[in-house]
């Protein structure tokens, strides 16, 4: 099982960016999907997550300008990333809870300057 996460780069504020995460191997009926991110010297913290029937859960400080979907039949995760904000800078990863326990993918790096 493996998590790619792809589209993260560079972007001044107010850009916007979109993230997709597509999840290989024998899987089936994942549970839940989502994105975190983890700026330098702070923890990772949950940016937005989708339930398989498409609820879903974001945190405060991304609501608003960001929007999460998922694609069941494909199997990704997407994150569309809008008026960015320099402290959106991070890296961001996919997360995927299946069979009892959380995947990661290997993250990808969104940077925002002023």
């Amino acid at each position: 099982v493996q998590l790619q996460a792809s589209g993260g780069g560079w972007v001044q504020a107010g850009g916007s960016l979109r993230l997709s995460c597509a999840a290989s191997g024998k899987i089936s009926s994942i549970n839940r999907m989502g994105w975190y991110r983890q700026a330098p010297g702070k923890q990772r913290e949950l940016v937005a997550r989708i339930v398989g029937g498409g609820t879903t859960d974001y945190a405060n400080f991304v609501k608003g300008r960001f929007t999460i979907s998922r694609d069941n039949a494909k199997k990704m995760v997407y994150l569309q990333m809008n008026s960015l904000k320099p402290e959106d800078t991070a890296v961001y990863y996919c997360n995927m809870f299946w069979w009892g326990r959380d995947w990661w993918g290997q993250g990808t790096l969104v940077t925002v300057s002023s």
